[in-house]
């Protein structure tokens, strides 16, 4: 069988002020607006998601609330940390327990779930931080992201800033990130090499050149163009759409601090719709079962 799970980060607009060093933004849009159509948008195409929720997020009682709701639809809830610091990887050992145990009760306490898969904040892994969501109980993580075009890019974009005099919260990985498989693997000693370790499910490239296939790109390239892309991952054993929440929200509703700074927010939302539902469309088409990432993790298991 062919996989292909949807995962969506639920990053508040809080998160991409630090990105991009912009004032705090006090805007809920993620869960207020695009957690809705999250749930329109799954059951529409008649698909389980796997949520990765801020363990902070929770405490707000209207995004409990929602949450439940997409809990009670079927939906999983991942770990994505206690408070989403960009530079986890560079605390010390006993902050990152604090951030993905502290998570993993929050997320019990409110929502009633174990979650059972990680994803860290930027991407940004370790081999002391794989370790530590091992001890913690989780089964899988999806974080690594060996995708050059992605890396040179943050690369340039955190070295303009500096030398504009902003500050980025965000933090770049190791190059060696970029040997990692791209497909699911157990991690060995380094990460990014294979062992018998913690299974991990990459975010997906395309084709040889390791292209993003994440929901800011297909954003960007539309509905006919993210098709021509679909189109080199066919046969792959595996296909991991990473989405944001933002990718369900556009200009209208979001400051204009952010949407100055963040070129997929700019496009439509009804032409991100389309492309997305293109390219599960075209998946499904050449057999491909969506499913959770904890479904999926099971049966790389």
């Amino acid at each position: 069988m062919r996989l292909c799970s949807i995962s969506i980060d639920l990053d508040e607009i809080a998160c991409y002020a630090q990105i991009h060093g912009l004032p705090q933004q006090e805007s809920h849009a993620v869960y207020d607006l695009a957690l809705g159509r999250i749930r329109a948008f799954a059951s529409d195409l008649g698909i389980s998601l796997t949520l990765f929720v801020i363990g902070r997020d929770l405490e707000r009682a209207q995004n409990v609330t929602a949450l439940r709701q997409l809990v009670a639809d079927g939906h999983e809830i991942g770990n994505h940390s206690l408070d989403h610091l960009y530079d986890l990887t560079r605390r010390a050992q006993a902050e990152q327990e604090r951030q993905i145990d502290g998570a993993n009760r929050r997320l019990k306490s409110e929502l009633g779930v174990t979650p059972s898969g990680f994803r860290a904040p930027g991407y940004t892994v370790t081999d002391e931080l794989l370790t530590i969501v091992a001890a913690c109980g989780l089964h899988y993580d999806s974080s690594v992201f060996p995708c050059p075009p992605y890396f040179a890019a943050k690369a340039a974009r955190l070295v303009r800033m500096k030398l504009a005099g902003q500050h980025s919260r965000s933090v770049l990985d190791t190059p060696r990130v970029l040997r990692a498989p791209t497909v699911p693997y157990r991690v060995g000693h380094p990460y990014w090499s294979t062992g018998t370790g913690l299974l991990e499910l990459p975010i997906q490239v395309a084709g040889p050149l390791r292209a993003p296939f994440i929901g800011t790109a297909l954003s960007l390239l539309g509905p006919s163009a993210a098709r021509l892309l679909t189109l080199s991952l066919l046969g792959a054993p595996m296909v991991n759409l990473e989405l944001h929440g933002i990718d369900f929200l556009d200009g209208r509703d979001l400051p204009e601090a952010v949407t100055a700074v963040q070129p997929d927010v700019r496009v439509p939302l009804a032409r991100k719709l389309e492309t997305f539902n293109a390219v599960i469309a075209l998946l499904r088409k050449h057999g491909y079962a969506v499913m959770r990432l904890d479904e999926a993790a099971r049966a790389f298991s």
